[in-house]
């Protein structure tokens, strides 16, 4: 199994920086040894050629019978054995050896066919040429690839720092902030080039303008029609009351009561995309809360059956308890509480401040939704500022676990408009609450609504805005 690498490792940064040090030392070697070689070649065949024409003038010497001189010597005992044999055989060659510790080169030739007649000539200068050569190319390499990696790590980071502004403007797109924009100034200047870094960033705003374009039209389009139909809708529902009792009047009476809903949910909706919603803040009691929406609940067309007479609980004495249900009843932190279909479980009683008429249209919308879509029982619970509303039918779709409720989109046939869970979640977001959806490991769906430890401001709206 492969070990895991750190997050820093597959930056572009930092590949272009190994990318650059790898070329970097490549050339640099490359380089170095062709320089290397070229210097030594030419130094090594000066200090031969002085060599071989001192040990010509020393042959002819010794034939003549003169003296050798001073470089010149027969069978001198330094001579490397290599380089004598060849030249007992009657051959010519030269060696670089250490003599006395000294490099030198030898050059030795046959004398009288039993001795071999040798000449050195000192080689520890151009050696130390080489050395010095070799020192001088290793630190004008390292200096090489330290100021190509400086100036290659400014001209990445320049890049991937526009790419990292990129990507953060997309992730707040992404996130619903249509607001955002890259606006690249090297993208904007005139007759300057524009390199790909700048072309994904004016298509990225352009892409951010067009849906920004789009979704504001739509929602135009979906407040104009939610008020056209309300006028003649509250006009039908009036003569709806004055027909005569029986069932086709239940049923014209109940298509009208649906649709005076999904036109009341498609002006909420629409108030809430236009982000001018505002907090009406006071402190209530989240657990006297959660019982209110509860019993509000099942006395509406939500629940089938009627609410039931009372909240039954494990009770205290108020003063020991010191949390109030609307009825009067004391609910005690840690007890269960059931109110027909649905049992409240208050862990840990909270006061928290925040709009209460938002609160419970949250809250109610997702019992609604566990009633529909879910099957019984279904509980409420109470921890602190954290609520949970879970059922036991099949869970949330994939979909709306991995991207949230999206609007007129439902699983299975199921009745509704998905529009109860999508308002959940923008009533959520208006009181600084974050809305959560999951299914549980032995089934069933769960809504979990945390609430904030201090509210949001309130939004100040434009001048001359209602």
């Amino acid at each position: 199994m492969r070990p895991a690498l750190p997050s820093w490792a597959g930056t572009l940064a930092v590949k272009a920086a190994v990318f650059i040090t790898v070329m970097c030392c490549a050339l640099a070697a490359l380089l170095g040894i062709l320089v290397h070689v070229s210097v030594t070649n030419q130094t090594v065949g000066q200090a031969r050629d002085l060599a071989l024409s001192r040990l010509s003038d020393a042959t002819t010497a010794f034939e003549a019978g003169n003296s050798l001189g001073h470089a010149a010597s027969l069978d001198p005992p330094e001579l490397p054995a290599s380089l004598r044999a060849l030249a007992v055989g009657g051959e010519r060659g030269t060696m670089v050896a250490d003599r006395r510790g000294r490099p030198t080169m030898w050059a030795a030739g046959p004398a009288d066919g039993r001795r071999a007649l040798a000449v050195a000539v000192d080689y520890s200068q151009s050696a130390h040429t080489i050395e010095a050569l070799d020192t001088a190319i290793l630190w004008s390499s390292a200096l090489a690839i330290g100021a190509t990696l400086l100036v290659g790590a400014v001209a990445v980071t320049r890049v991937t720092r526009r790419l990292h502004t990129t990507a953060q403007v997309a992730r707040r797109i992404t996130a619903g902030d249509l607001d955002a924009r890259v606006d690249d100034r090297r993208a904007k200047e005139p007759g300057r080039p524009q390199d790909e870094v700048g072309a994904v960033a004016v298509a990225l705003d352009s892409m951010a303008s067009s849906l920004q374009g789009k979704l504001l039209s739509e929602q135009r389009f979906t407040a104009d029609v939610a008020h056209e139909l309300r006028t003649p809708l509250t006009g039908l529902h009036a003569a709806a009351e004055l027909l005569p009792p029986g069932r086709p009047t239940e049923l014209v009476r109940d298509r009208v009561t649906a649709l005076r809903t999904l036109t009341e949910d498609l002006l909420e909706i629409s108030r809430l995309d236009t982000g001018r919603e505002r907090l009406e803040l006071d402190a209530e009691d989240l657990g006297a809360l959660a019982v209110r929406v509860v019993r509000a609940a099942e006395a509406s067309d939500f629940f089938e059956t009627p609410a039931a007479s009372g909240t039954t609980a494990a009770l205290g004495t108020p003063a020991a308890q010191g949390t109030s249900a609307a009825s009067g009843a004391w609910v005690a932190d840690g007890a269960a509480a059931t109110d027909g279909q649905v049992t409240v479980v208050i862990v840990r009683n909270a006061h928290v401040e925040t709009d209460r008429r938002r609160l419970e249209r949250v809250l109610g919308n997702l019992l609604a939704n566990a009633h529909r879509h879910g099957r019984a029982p279904v509980t409420l619970t109470v921890d602190g500022p954290v609520v949970t509303v879970r059922d036991h039918g099949d869970g949330y779709p994939e979909y709306l676990v991995t991207h949230g409720p999206q609007r007129f989109r439902t699983e299975g046939g199921a009745k509704g408009h998905g529009l109860g869970l999508t308002i959940a979640v923008g009533q959520a977001e208006v009181l600084g609450a974050r809305l959560a959806f999951t299914n549980a490991p032995d089934g069933g769906a769960v809504a979990t609504l945390t609430l904030p430890q201090t509210p949001p401001a309130p939004a100040r709206l434009p001048d001359g805005a209602a």
